[in-house]
């Protein structure tokens, strides 16, 4: 995890298309400027970067739904529960599932986990829509091998 670049998402573990499915792990830097704020002698991720986590997560679960083709960015976050606290050096656990999509918006249920206790969850709206410009496409497809992403699901984009 790399988080003065939004990077939240070390590795996919597994992604099943056919479940509509993703799990992926990432690991909370022991140390990060985050936590000299957040809170000085008590530091603690930020709710707002673990929505981020899972909405990544799911963002790499419909590129790959969407074969590629279409650049999902987040619309809206319904149901945040933050139930734990999470603390560097922790490594997470983040599943999404599919809830719905259609007329070029998608919605997905995720989960953050310690050790297998929940820490937070939400139900995340994407609105997905052509990748806004060819390097974009290219930088994703170069994330995507880097943190594990299927071969064959970039190949058929």
């Amino acid at each position: 995890m790399q988080l003065e670049y939004f990077q939240m998402v070390d590795r996919i573990t597994d992604l099943d298309v056919g479940k509509r499915t993703i799990t992926v792990e990432s690991q909370v830097p022991e140390t990060s400027t985050v936590f000299e704020g957040h809170f000085p002698g008590y530091p603690l991720m930020p709710g707002v970067l673990l929505t981020e986590a899972m909405a990544q997560t799911s963002g790499w679960l419909l590129i790959a739904l969407l074969k590629f083709e279409r650049m999902p960015f987040l619309a809206s976050v319904k149901e945040a529960k933050m139930r734990d606290f999470v603390r560097p050096g922790e490594l997470l656990t983040i599943d999404a599932s599919l809830v719905h999509d259609g007329s070029g918006y998608a919605v997905t249920d995720a989960r953050v986990r310690v050790d297998g206790k929940l820490k937070c969850n939400a139900t995340l709206t994407f609105r997905h829509t052509p990748f806004p410009h060819p390097d974009l496409r290219v930088h994703m497809e170069a994330v995507a091998k880097r943190i594990g992403f299927p071969e064959q699901v970039i190949a058929h984009g």
